[in-house]
């Protein structure tokens, strides 16, 4: 599933659309350092009132929130051992096509089971799950016949889940118009913190357009961090990589490559050549993010000037690093982001970004036996609206 995918199907967690209909809503209310539900209520989705509705699809709009592998995971199922039949994507997958609500509503409590017993929450949760179907409209070519596009769409049934906290409303000091007096207002009605879901997940995943039982969308509530165990236990997953964790591999691979120590020409070459692949992959509207094997990590350090690298250096960095010469990092999460100055530099005296095309006018040098730091500028200096003044350096 990409980022466009994602995109299109968040888009449609509106009112009045014809594009995703929602059948069934289950809400799932557990108390904090328990091990059972509370209480549970299913229903129609078409039967909440028009607030309600609204208020759980802006939450399910924010499950899907973020950006893939940071905030979002698509996450392959671990093997079904045989006679499993709570692994969590046998229950989805006979949810999903259980005719009967009460089948699909067992089906999900089952999952809220397992979320309690994998752990006691500290307050209160809610977990509400949701079964519908999602319509993607299909591309026509220019010479076609003007018609209604939704008359050929994709049609996938989906299940989405969503997590959230809940907490107690503040006591508040109020007037009474009636009574003519000031009074204290104390609530004790738990508020669901639907604006702010701690987690979530959609299954199934989506690739071409065709429904991909084998994976599962997972959403964390921070950007890289995924909660591990919740993925394993709850979900059943296999082990996932944050694009965090993808920069620190490339790092290390480089590093056992090439040394601890690199030139700022060398790195902004890297930098250039990987961000070269993205723009190539954007101007050519490949939905496949451009990955680096050991092939492509090869390619990227000779064209960026480093000597004697050979692929099967990069192999044994591969293995040395990840123990895994197959491995392969997306391209976008191993460079600093090109459209700001994302690049810190970090000395005692002071700290400076820069952005990563303006890596190259930054060298360390040395000066009267003293290490400097040299900043090629094209333009005057100011400091605190005064205009430094140019000085030769003479040994």
């Amino acid at each position: 599933m990409n980022k466009k995918d994602i995109a299109d199907i968040r888009k449609r967690f509106k009112l009045d659309t014809d594009l995703l209909k929602i059948a069934d809503i289950y809400n799932v209310y557990i108390k904090g350092e328990t091990t059972e539900i509370f209480h549970e209520e299913s229903r129609s989705f078409s039967l909440l009132d028009r607030e309600q509705q609204e208020l759980f699809l802006a939450n399910f709009k924010k499950v899907l929130g973020g950006k893939l592998a940071e905030k979002l995971f698509e996450v392959k199922f671990q093997r079904q051992e045989e006679g499993q039949a709570d692994h969590t994507q046998r229950l989805l997958y006979e949810g999903l096509e259980a005719e009967d609500a009460d089948e699909w509503k067992e089906n999900m409590q089952r999952i809220a089971l397992k979320m309690i017993e994998d752990r006691q929450y500290e307050k209160d949760m809610v977990v509400t799950f949701i079964r519908g179907t999602y319509f993607k409209t299909t591309k026509r070519a220019p010479d076609e016949t003007e018609i209604d596009m939704r008359d050929e769409v994709y049609s996938t049934p989906f299940i989405l889940g969503s997590i959230n906290q809940t907490e107690l409303p503040k006591s508040s000091l109020v007037f009474d118009f009636v009574e003519r007096e000031f009074k204290s207002n104390v609530l004790a009605d738990p508020v669901i913190k639907l604006a702010s879901p701690i987690g979530g997940f959609l299954f199934p995943s989506f690739t071409d357009n065709a429904a991909d039982v084998n994976h599962i969308i997972y959403a964390a509530s921070k950007v890289n961090n995924p909660d591990f165990q919740f993925i394993e236990n709850v979900l059943n997953g296999e082990e996932i990589m944050t694009a965090e964790d993808d920069k620190a591999v490339f790092e290390e691979i480089v590093k056992a490559v090439i040394g601890e120590e690199v030139n700022s020409r060398t790195l902004a070459g890297v930098y250039d050549e990987i961000n070269h692949m993205l723009k190539v992959e954007a101007e050519e509207e490949d939905e496949e993010t451009p990955t680096l094997d050991t092939v492509e990590v090869t390619r990227v350090l000779k064209a960026s000037g480093v000597k004697d690298v050979s692929t099967e250096k990069v192999e044994r960095a591969f293995h040395q690093v990840v123990e895994d010469k197959n491995y392969e990092m997306k391209a976008s999460h191993v460079i600093p982001s090109y459209a700001s100055k994302s690049i810190k530099i970090s000395t005692k005296v002071a700290d400076i970004k820069i952005s990563p095309q303006d890596l190259r006018y930054v060298k360390e040098v040395n000066y009267n036996g003293k290490r400097c730091l040299l900043i090629e500028v094209e333009e005057d200096t100011i400091i605190e609206g005064f205009k430094l003044s140019p000085e030769e350096l003479v040994e």
